[in-house]
Parts: C-alpha cells; structure tokens; sequence
C-alpha cells in the first residue's frame, strides 16, 4: 500500500521560492488502476517523482511523509530506494527514451530483467513489437519515441513490481496499442493483484482503464472517488478543456 501525506511541495529559484503542491493526501490499495488527471504543467509529474524521491532536492522541497509497505521513504537510504525503484515500484515516463543508457543496446536492459526469453518475447508480441534477437541488438537512439515508451513498459512488466507508475502512457502511442495497454494494466492489478497509477490529460484512456479518479488543478488534489462519482462531482468545463488538449 502507498500512503501519501503531503504538506507541500515547493521549488526555490536563488532567492525565491514556489509553491507548486499542497495539502495532497491519498492512498492506494492493490488491485486497482487509479488516475490523477489534470492539465499540461499542473504538478502531476512532479507529484510522482516525489513518491520516491526522484525530485531534484537542491530546488525541491517535499515537506510530509509517503509510506509505502509501512516504510517511510524519507528515511530510506540512497541504497534501499534504488532497490525499491527496481524490485517494488517501477516508472513509465512520458520522454521514455531518457529512461536509457544511449551507450547500452536493449539487450542489457532485457538480460538485466533475469526474464525468460519467451516472456519477452511475448510481451514485445503484444505490444506488436519486433522479436527479442532483432530489437535487442538496438539502442534508444535507433527507435521512435513510440517504441521506447512500449520498451519502457515492457521492462516494467518484467520485473513484476507491486506498483507501476505511467506519465502520459498515451502520449506516444496510437488507438491500437492503448487498448493493448489498458488490457494489460487491468489484468495486472486483478489477476496479479497489484496497483497501477497513471497521471495524465487523456480523459478518455483514463475513463476506460480506471478503477478510481482524482483531479490535480491549482496545485491541490481532489479525492479519488469511482468513475460514476467522479464524473458527477467534476467541472465539466474543466474536463472539456483538457480533453480538448489530447
């Protein structure tokens, strides 16, 4: 379980300093997809890198406490949250192709995952992706951006974490392989009984994959509630307007 209790969230600047985030409290419980959903700049990347401590703290100051299976991540050493941020909870960014070594092929991230063959095999099947002894052979630079994102993915499936975290999941991707992926983060958290948190503006991914929804605008963030009551608390012009930005 991930419990977030956040005061604030703030970046300084010299002298300056911002509020970006404040008062954020939810938690999340296996065996279900849930949703921030929010326009383009209002803090939902920064709200995920703060769950592990991947934020910048020369400029960001995160002011509260996140657990995660009863740990305090504060408290974690620099040793435990890499081996959290590769065994437990597993990221998707939206600039995926920044999540790789450019001077290492992808057959180093592969053989690092200890997956089977087949398993990859498998999974690069379903994203419609070339077999293992072709793809593996490329670096970053040499796939689209769109490639890299379902690369990104695949190798958090394969490390069958308990938490997977998306940026923009969609952002690279056409119609037919955001079905793919939906299928594949349903049947993750009820087959598999894990937790997937997703951030983004695609309000009509996130309608058809979420179990749960909440709302990030103005640096506050609404509770999660089911789809049926998050529909009918929010603004609807508001929804329009980042539906229109997709």
């Amino acid at each position: 379980m991930l419990k977030v209790d956040i005061d604030n969230i703030t970046i300084s600047n010299n002298s300056n300093t911002h509020l970006l985030l404040d008062n954020i409290n939810f938690e999340l419980t296996e065996g279900k997809v849930y949703t921030i959903l929010g326009k383009n700049g209002t803090g939902k990347s920064t709200l995920i890198k703060s769950l592990t401590k991947l934020l910048n703290e020369n400029i960001f100051s995160v002011n509260g406490n996140i657990t995660w299976n009863s740990k305090n991540i504060s408290d974690c050493s620099a040793d435990e949250l890499l081996q959290i941020r590769k065994d437990e909870i597993r990221y998707v960014f939206q600039d995926a192709a920044n999540s790789f070594d450019p001077l290492k092929a992808f057959q180093y991230y592969f053989d690092n995952s200890l997956a089977s063959k087949n398993k990859i095999n498998e999974l690069l099947e379903y994203f419609l992706l070339p077999e293992y002894n072709e793809i593996s052979r490329l670096y970053s630079y040499e796939v689209s951006g769109g490639m890299a994102q379902r690369l990104s993915m695949i190798l958090a499936f394969l490390a069958d974490p308990q938490l997977i975290i998306l940026d923009e999941p969609t952002s690279g991707i056409d119609y037919a392989i955001s079905n793919l992926l939906l299928l594949k983060l349903k049947k993750f958290t009820k087959e598999d009984n894990k937790i997937v948190l997703i951030v983004t503006h695609d309000i009509m991914f996130a309608e058809k994959v979420s179990d749960e929804l909440a709302f990030l605008s103005d640096g506050k963030l609404t509770q999660f509630n089911t789809k049926d009551e998050f529909f009918a608390k929010q603004d609807i012009d508001l929804l329009t307007s980042i539906k229109e930005m997709k």
